[in-house]
This record gives C-alpha cells, sequence and structure tokens, in this order.
C-alpha cells in the first residue's frame, strides 16, 4: 500500500486521467456526497466481497473513505485478496471537502 494526496488524486482528475477510485464508505454516506468513485463498503470487503472491482486486480486502486482510517483498513484486506496496487488517498472525504470545497466531483 502506497498512499497519494487529495491535490495529486484532483490533478490527476482534471488532466482526464483514468483512474479507479473506490469509496468504502457506506451507501448512505455515498449518497450525501461522493467524488465519482466506485462505491464498494468495507463492510463488504470484510466479508472479502470484492466481484465489483476483481478485473481491477492489477491495475492501480485508490481508496478513501470518510477521513482515512477505513480506507487503511479496506487497503490491506485487498492485498490479502490479491491486488497488487492498492492506494490509500490520506484524509478521506473530509479532506477533499476541507481543501477543495467541493462536495461532488464528476
Amino acid at each position: 500500500m502506497t498512499n497519494t494526496t487529495i491535490s495529486q488524486v484532483k490533478e490527476r482528475l482534471d488532466n482526464g486521467e483514468a483512474i479507479h477510485i473506490i469509496d468504502v464508505r457506506e451507501a448512505n454516506e455515498y449518497a450525501e456526497d461522493n467524488i465519482g468513485a466506485t462505491l464498494l463498503p468495507l463492510s463488504e470487503l470484510r466479508n472479502f466481497d470484492a466481484e465489483a472491482i476483481e478485473d481491477f486486480k492489477d491495475q492501480e486502486l485508490i481508496i478513501h473513505c470518510r477521513s482515512g482510517k477505513r480506507s487503511i483498513e479496506a487497503c490491506l484486506i485487498l492485498e490479502q485478496m490479491g491486488f497488487t496496487n492498492v492506494v490509500n488517498l490520506e484524509g478521506g472525504i473530509l479532506a477533499w471537502r476541507e481543501q477543495l470545497g467541493e462536495r461532488n466531483y464528476k
């Protein structure tokens, strides 16, 4: 697992780069605000259910949550499941809002 920052991810998105961002918050949190990530709640990952992203096992996956704690756990679980390039988004959606003032990015 490596780490990345909000500004690094935002820059890549603004440049039109196709990146896989996985949101491990719960559905109600995702509905409130999201940055266009794929929803895969940590509660599902804890059951080793990652079918929705199975095709991305060898691709970079940027994992985020609310504050950065659940995403670290999710990264560790994904690595146990054989995902080879997981990246933790430091600070999560709270840092995204604080730094960028955006509730959604699509």
